[in-house]
């Protein structure tokens, strides 16, 4: 049989209000190489990361001229499923297109 504690009537309970913390954010880059056709890293940006045809050139350029740009910002797991989808579809096509992932602020 289970024991029961008796608390005094005048004992107040109060709930703390959890917080849970955002989880921490990547961003994925695209890095340039000398082999991958532009056409194809705008067709990329559009597929795998909703970009329209202005943003995703704009984000070509950059990566062509800066050497890197960033495809968007996303918690861990969705950015490493972003990488893989891109390196799966560039290989498959025979392009060595080339994703990363950054921590947000460094």
């Amino acid at each position: 049989m289970a024991n029961r504690v008796t608390l005094p009537p005048d004992l107040v309970v109060e709930k703390k209000a959890v917080r849970t913390a955002p989880p921490p954010m990547y961003q994925v880059v695209l890095l340039n190489d000398d082999y991958t056709p532009m056409e194809f890293v705008v067709e990329v940006l559009q597929k795998f990361f909703s970009k329209g045809q202005e943003e995703a050139m704009r984000i070509m350029l950059q990566v062509h001229h800066e050497g890197k740009g960033i495809c968007g910002v996303y918690p861990h797991d969705i950015a490493a499923s972003r990488i893989a989808q891109v390196a799966q579809y560039a290989r498959a096509r025979q392009h060595p297109l080339q994703c990363v992932m950054e921590p947000v602020g460094e």
